[in-house]
């Protein structure tokens, strides 16, 4: 049966050119590893530093990430896109131009008669209020309507204002974000039966049991500190991997 794979956190557009051109290097030795291989590939969340999709503009800067994402649907890949906190609308355009199906919030699939719930990871578990509320404000239709009605220019300065301060946040928080989501695995583990939790967000790569049923967290990392990395199920194992 083929195989899933799973990204998140690559936050394209964020670094120096020579960092960002060896991130597409890396992903497209993946994607052709994943063409070759076939299965199922689920981007959770912040793959793009900052998006917001506008009625009539795309914003500059990811074409070529944008044809290896088409590219590979083109080959008979199936691709889904859950939304991160840096993904504040993903809205038609990777559906109808793309092919890929975004999603927003907890997803469930069952593969291999394996139940996976991924999410990227924000808003979930307790705290992080400040976030939520400002999901809401920015994903509420009447705001949205407010802000793709500016000059894409203006909005787009102003949203990846909120990308900045969303990650210096992260930098205060981190030794309480490091473990969020690994607790609401945990508690969600004795809720509900599932054998794989799958997320990113807070940078933080892991993969551990958290329930004796095997109920496993598992933390994608990130791509900004160098490693390359990404989980992949297949034959009834669950891995993280470097490319």
């Amino acid at each position: 049966m083929p195989g899933l794979y799973f990204l998140s956190d690559l936050h394209l557009g964020l670094q120096e050119p020579q960092e960002e051109q060896e991130k597409l290097e890396r992903l497209d030795t993946l994607f052709s590893m994943i063409r070759c291989n076939g299965g199922s590939l689920y981007l959770l969340g912040d793959i793009l530093d900052f998006w917001m999709e506008y009625r009539q503009v795309i914003p500059k800067g990811f074409t070529r990430f944008f044809c290896m994402l088409s590219g590979l649907v083109r080959s008979g890949v199936s691709v889904t896109w859950l939304a991160g906190n840096h993904d504040f609308w993903l809205g038609s355009y990777f559906d109808e131009e793309l092919g890929v199906r975004t999603l927003y919030g907890l997803h469930e699939v069952r593969h291999d008669d394996r139940l996976f719930l991924m999410a990227h990871g924000d808003g979930l578990g307790a705290g992080d209020t400040g976030y939520k509320l400002f999901a809401r404000f920015i994903r509420n239709r009447f705001n949205l309507a407010l802000l793709t009605a500016f000059h894409a220019d203006l909005a787009t300065a102003l949203l990846k204002r909120f990308s900045l301060l969303s990650r210096k946040h992260k930098k205060v928080d981190m030794r309480v974000e490091s473990t969020r989501l690994l607790d609401f695995a945990s508690a969600l583990a004795h809720e509900r039966e599932f054998d794989y939790f799958v997320c990113g967000h807070n940078h933080a790569e892991r993969l551990q049991a958290v329930h004796e049923s095997g109920s496993t967290y598992v933390n994608l990392g990130s791509w900004i500190e160098g490693r390359y990395s990404y989980g992949v199920y297949e034959q009834g194992d669950f891995q993280l991997r470097q490319v």
